[in-house]
């Protein structure tokens, strides 16, 4: 098994694989709230953004994972980037994360059905059995992102990761399982 790069895309949201073509508009996308100055999140700064998506093409051809663009259909525009990511296949499990979105289309439904679709592709398309988000412990807004998408609280990892600024974080790690999936769905459709 592996994973294939695809584009996703519902009523609201488009996720195309992230390349040097988006380049602009993930610049843009950060900068609309200056996301990366969160110390809660590992955004990337503007003069980050080559190394940001050289990343996520490396992490693809390396099997680890799979980013996307998120683009809101309404606009055309990207609004931010999204990821599988920490790929473990041959254990049928993958964790979403790297997940930002600009200031000005934050709490509206890009999110939401950005994680509807995949979600929808890890366990119907994959055949997963399990899907991870991992977040900073002091990242209450993330916590409670993951929790409103069904996502149940495993537990703290503690001294997990160590920061940029140099903290070191605790992370809090949640998961949504195969066998909890339709109820997940049905609620995540509900919300849209």
């Amino acid at each position: 098994m592996q994973l294939d790069k695809v584009s996703l895309e519902g009523d609201y949201v488009r996720l195309e694989p992230l390349s040097t073509i988006h380049r602009g508009e993930i610049i843009e996308a950060v900068s609309d709230g200056k996301l990366w100055e969160l110390f809660v999140t590992l955004v990337p700064q503007v003069d980050g953004i080559d190394d940001f998506i050289e990343n996520a093409i490396s992490a693809h051809a390396s099997g680890d994972g799979l980013a996307f663009a998120t683009i809101d259909k309404a606009s055309g525009r990207v609004v931010g980037s999204t990821r599988f990511m920490k790929a473990n296949l041959p254990n049928k499990r993958i964790e979403i994360g790297f997940t930002f979105i600009a200031k000005s289309y934050q709490k509206t439904r890009i999110n939401t059905e950005a994680k509807l679709l995949m979600l929808t592709h890890a366990f119907e398309v994959m055949g997963l059995n399990r899907v991870e988000f991992i977040t900073d412990y002091l990242n209450n807004a993330s916590r409670n992102a993951i929790l409103r998408l069904g996502a149940k609280e495993e537990g703290i990892m503690r001294n997990h990761m160590i920061m940029p600024d140099g903290r070191i974080r605790d992370s809090v790690l949640f998961s949504i399982t195969n066998h909890e999936w339709a109820g997940v769905k049905q609620n995540l459709s509900y919300k849209l």
